[in-house]
């Protein structure tokens, strides 16, 4: 065949790729555009659930900036880079950091003194992300991988036995999608952890209707005014707990 020939197949076939990738592209923004406007908020958000914006995580902060009640600079672990992607997505103007949430700091890492650890299990309570592991009367650690630096163990723990230090830079956080990919992951087990703990509250709701509804079923009939007033506290209880298990 004709070198020229070849080159100008070659030349088209790569043409052809570049042309399919665009479309491909044009595709996925006209999909991620589609999105309501507190989800593309939500994605533009770090995830480390730290409630320093004034609200219980970065979902319900995504909420009140679409629907108008709260402004774009609440995010400190964001800081700037967040306030401009914010920015972007509402099509406000970039703000300056409210610094009266807190201050940007670099990545952060949560570290527990495993010698000094009683295993009172406070900080796992309070992982908004489940990245402790540990036992009653157990040491416990940080799952480093997952740990957002938000904080939030800090406070409960009784013998101060947990410190922040400076996330250790790895190789794959040049990665442009990295970062993207950690903040996922650590919005999804922030899900499912809300999850699981209206699961066992609604548990814990059922068994405390099913003992009212026990106690309400031995009680004698009869008219003695105590056991009247007894039948009486236990079956408000009963509706008590029958109402939160319809609500729920």
């Amino acid at each position: 065949m004709d070198p020229i020939e070849l080159y100008r197949e070659a030349a088209a076939m790569i043409l052809a790729i570049v042309a399919l990738a665009g479309v491909f592209v044009a595709a996925w923004k006209l999909r991620l555009d589609a999105r309501p406007l507190a989800v593309r908020i939500d994605a533009a958000l770090p995830q480390t659930q730290c409630g320093q914006c004034g609200y219980d995580g970065c979902r319900p902060y995504a909420d009140a900036i679409a629907s108008g009640q709260a402004p774009i600079n609440r995010c400190p672990p964001g800081g700037s880079r967040t306030i401009r992607k914010l920015a972007s997505v509402t099509g406000q103007a970039p703000m300056a950091l409210d610094t009266s949430r807190g201050q940007h700091k670099p990545p952060q890492l949560a570290v527990i003194d495993e010698a000094r650890c009683i295993g009172c299990t406070l900080c796992i309570q309070a992982c908004p992300v489940d990245a402790i592991l540990g036992a009653p009367k157990l040491m416990h650690t940080v799952i480093a991988a997952q740990c957002t630096g938000c904080e939030l163990c800090l406070p409960p723990c009784p013998v101060d036995c947990i410190a922040l230090v400076p996330a250790p830079r790895r190789l794959m956080d040049l990665l442009p999608w990295h970062s993207r990919l950690q903040a996922d992951g650590a919005r999804n087990r922030y899900e499912r952890r809300l999850g699981r703990l209206e699961g066992d509250r609604l548990a814990h709701a059922a068994r405390l209707a099913a003992k009212a509804e026990s106690k309400l079923a031995a009680l004698p009939a009869d008219v003695d005014p105590a056991l009247e007033r007894k039948r009486a506290i236990v079956a408000a209880a009963l509706a008590r707990a029958r109402a939160k298990l319809a609500a729920s």
